[in-house]
């Protein structure tokens, strides 16, 4: 019972020193908060876009139908991929493989009032606003840049996927983070998002990504029904050719042999007739198989919904500015009561 009397006594006694110095706290706590709006001003803005893409439907609807069941009870059965699809929670890391990446270097930006119009690989690497402390921190990296590698691939713009320079593997890692794909596994949703200094541009990139990952995705999906359809068309051709040089022999051997009646005159015209028909029914059946590799093609092409579309955002994302200067202004708060408990502390510790 004494312990909890001295306990709540000390607390009383910790918060009258507290209060005493309450306007040293609130002017520390000023000092934070000023700091906290001055770094929130320096932070450029960022925009994020996000696009919504809903699953392609199963081709076999039972299973399909006990996925959405186990999905709606928030369980993922995890459902064997059938062969020749991707499974979709491989599509965060292609977005983040260096083919897709460099893929997008050479697609032109702009912004709203036509400032910029260039290249994102440009637009990344010579446009990109930052705080004034970050060039500070980057100056000795600067400075030593000057005397030692340079690289010459970068002055000619050469871009080598198996050796980037360090301006392109900078401008490769910063557009890394700018774009992500995330898949929900429960549903299948595709998440895209793309986090710009330009609201336009941001909404540019999204729409961009949307075209280029379903680009992706469909090359991969139909590459081995697309071969199919390049070889059956091959042979259709073939087929057709071949049937064509039969009917010519077969009508260049009547027309030279009218009004013969002899029996190796028969035998013969039965032999070109009958490989005119052979070539008739290959040539048949290969403009058959041709439909039906177009068909495979069409039905192995994905297609995908979009839920939400690409829009320029309005507000920014980033900085989170309320939250920064609550962070400073707490930081400051706590700072300036932890100082003022602990230099009576270490003052009564070494008397």
């Amino acid at each position: 019972m004494e312990d909890n009397i001295e306990k709540e006594i000390d607390l009383i006694d910790l918060a009258k020193k507290l209060w005493e110095k309450r306007k040293f706290i609130l002017k520390v706590s000023a000092i934070g908060f000023v700091i906290g709006v001055v770094i929130t001003f320096s932070i450029p803005k960022e925009y994020t876009t996000t696009v919504i893409l809903a699953p392609e439907a199963s081709s076999s609807s039972s299973a399909g139908n006990v996925g959405a069941l186990a999905a709606m009870a928030g369980l993922n059965l995890g459902e064997a991929v059938p062969e020749g699809q991707m499974s979709p929670e491989l599509y965060p890391n292609i977005a983040e493989s260096s083919p897709f990446i460099i893929g997008l270097f050479n697609v032109r930006v702009k912004n709203a009032d036509n400032e910029i119009d260039t290249t994102l690989y440009s637009y990344i690497n010579d446009d990109q606003k930052s705080a004034w402390w970050s060039k500070i921190l980057r100056l000795p990296g600067g400075i030593i840049e000057l005397f030692f590698n340079q690289n010459f691939d970068e002055e000619s713009g050469i871009i080598n996927n198996f050796a980037l320079t360090k301006e392109q593997t900078d401008v490769f890692n910063n557009l890394k983070d700018r774009v992500t794909v995330i898949v929900d596994k429960k549903t299948g949703i595709i998440t895209l998002t793309s986090t710009m200094q330009s609201p336009n541009i941001s909404a540019s990139i999204a729409d961009t990504l949307t075209s280029y990952l379903q680009s992706y995705i469909i090359s991969y999906r139909t590459e081995k029904a697309r071969q199919d359809l390049t070889f059956t068309e091959r042979l259709y051709t073939e087929a057709k050719k071949d049937y064509s040089d039969a009917q010519q022999k077969y009508a260049r051997y009547l027309d030279e042999n009218q009004n013969v009646i002899l029996a190796s005159y028969r035998v013969n015209q039965e032999r070109l007739q009958n490989e005119m028909s052979l070539a008739y029914s290959v040539y048949n059946q290969m403009a058959q198989q041709l439909q039906l590799a177009k068909v495979k093609v069409q039905d192995t092409t994905p297609v995908y919904t979009i839920i939400q579309p690409a829009t320029v955002p309005l507000l920014p994302t980033k900085p989170n500015k309320k939250l920064i200067v609550i962070g400073f202004v707490f930081l400051f708060t706590m700072g300036v009561c932890g100082y003022i408990l602990g230099k009576d502390y270490f003052k009564k510790l070494y008397q």
